[in-house]
């Protein structure tokens, strides 16, 4: 049985552009796996905590050697893994906020990058261990960005996924929304790019 999680993380909620197309794509993979199961983690609705010197710690403890609090910490982020784990495919809504990512993803990112366990260093350099899942970034601007050197947004995405594994990324665009008749020709040709990628599934 085939497996889609879906990451929001718009704060205008299921009203976001990126969560409207997020939608449409979810939609056309239920109707293309009817019985495959969907799982939704909203890091709007219920946000995941920031990380401090106290998760940190905590991430990086030995099993054996861990407080109750410590234990909360890991077995909150084993929760947040195993759904990444469990995945074939994964859509994340990205909107562009003051040139990054929503401040609600990063955290949610922190989370996953555990050494040992979601990545290892070696003599060559980090290597990845989450293999074999396609990603979707759903990348909403209001301004022009791509490909001009201001793009803060995607190439740290890609960078962060590689990084714990994760190389089949797949990015639809759609930049210009806050620039008047420009916004609903990127929104369509965005809504056609991500109709390609159900169909080609």
């Amino acid at each position: 049985m085939a497996t889609l999680l879906h990451i929001k993380s718009s704060i205008f909620g299921d009203a976001g552009q990126s969560a409207q197309l997020a939608a449409r794509y979810v939609d056309q993979w239920q109707q293309k796996n009817p019985v495959g199961e969907l799982v939704v983690r909203d890091i709007i609705a219920d946000p995941v905590p920031h990380l401090d010197a106290e998760r940190m710690q905590a991430l990086g403890s030995d099993a054996g050697t861990r407080t109750a609090a410590q234990e909360a910490i890991v077995g909150y982020a084993d929760t947040l893994l195993a759904e990444v784990k469990a995945a074939d495919q994964i859509v994340i809504g990205v909107p562009l906020y003051n040139f990054g990512v929503p401040s609600q993803l990063k955290p949610w990112l922190d989370h996953l990058a555990r050494a040992g366990v979601t990545f290892n260093y070696t003599e060559n350099g980090p290597v990845g261990l989450i293999e074999g899942k396609k990603v979707v970034l759903l990348a909403t601007r209001g301004g022009m960005y791509r490909d001009q050197g201001a793009d803060y947004q995607i190439p740290f995405m890609r960078q962060f996924l590689g990084f714990i594994g994760l190389t089949d990324v797949e990015v639809v665009y759609a930049e210009g929304l806050a620039m008047g008749d420009h916004a609903e020709q990127s929104l369509n040709q965005a809504r056609g790019e991500l109709d390609q990628l159900v169909a080609a599934l």
